[in-house]
């Protein structure tokens, strides 16, 4: 069947779809990371809303599946409802015929009819080039990937024109991932997050100006924080940050973006975005 005559259609959070998105899912990538109770709980569950995507059908068979999931976001000071491009997959047997830029698409435009105004990714070096060229994204920034000595306790004066807006439910729901394992802590006038990684005694931290309660709060993990992301209110010099090197790293991570609606501007302005683990789902 060519791509044309495939089904597109959109995305949805049934029990009967969370399955075929995971048999999908986790054939394409060998892994048994995107299990139903995994995917309801990103797809169905977010208080930012349910999950915008597209998938491909051929007949019953699910040729391809790509999801947008929605969040919320502080952009020059002004609260955005706009989504992070998540998950993606095209059976072997359907791949090369240019479905995903087609499902992305869709996406897209049941996003920017939802009132959505923006889609923020984490892409590699080799899906980097396609999103630019393909879907018309901005490349935002190349993320910080490496070790820090000390944790901060409070941000430096800097402008930030992007970042997340992670309130008491949201952030709740963040840290119920059935993947995940964090810890949280605070210091000084942040709030720290740590989560597992797969390298022993090395967790990977996140930093928050976040004032509300947390159910669980304790103490920093005995292990080595790995920042991911980038954070122009932190001095990563003054952190003792020891970037991972290019040959250690399995890719380069670049953030990307595209306004959906006028409520989001069309780029952002170098070095004023701030991303974090919590903000892409890495862990």
């Amino acid at each position: 069947m060519t791509a044309q005559a495939l089904a597109i259609r959109p995305a949805g959070t049934t029990p009967d779809l969370l399955d075929a998105y995971s048999a999908l899912l986790n054939a394409t990538f060998v892994t048994g990371k995107f299990n139903p109770a995994a995917l309801a709980w990103r797809y169905r569950d977010n208080p930012a809303g349910a999950v915008i995507g597209a998938d491909a059908w051929d007949g019953e068979r699910l040729a391809a599946h790509y999801v947008a999931c929605p969040l919320e976001a502080r952009i020059d000071g002004e609260l955005v409802r706009g989504l992070v491009s998540l998950n993606t997959a095209t059976h072997p047997d359907y791949q090369g015929r240019g479905l995903f830029t087609r499902l992305a698409e869709h996406a897209y435009g049941l996003g920017r009819d939802a009132g959505y105004g923006f889609v923020i990714g984490v892409a590699n070096a080799n899906s980097t080039p396609g999103f630019l060229r393909k879907l018309g994204f901005q490349d935002a920034g190349r993320l910080h990937a490496g070790l820090l000595a000390s944790v901060p306790s409070r941000f430096e004066p800097a402008a930030v024109q992007y970042q997340g807006a992670w309130r008491e439910d949201l952030l709740a729901w963040r840290l119920a991932n059935p993947d995940g394992q964090y810890v949280t802590a605070r210091r000084g006038g942040l709030t720290c997050v740590w989560a597992r990684t797969h390298l022993p005694f090395v967790r990977c931290g996140a930093f928050l100006p976040y004032s509300g309660e947390l159910a669980a709060v304790g103490a920093a993990p005995l292990a080595a924080t790995l920042f991911l992301g980038l954070e122009p209110r932190m001095s990563l010099a003054r952190q003792g940050f020891l970037p991972i090197p290019d040959r250690l790293r399995p890719s380069p991570l670049n953030l990307i973006w595209r306004a959906l609606s006028a409520a989001a501007p069309e780029t952002l302005k170098p070095g004023a975005a701030a991303i974090n683990f919590l903000d892409f789902d890495p862990y």
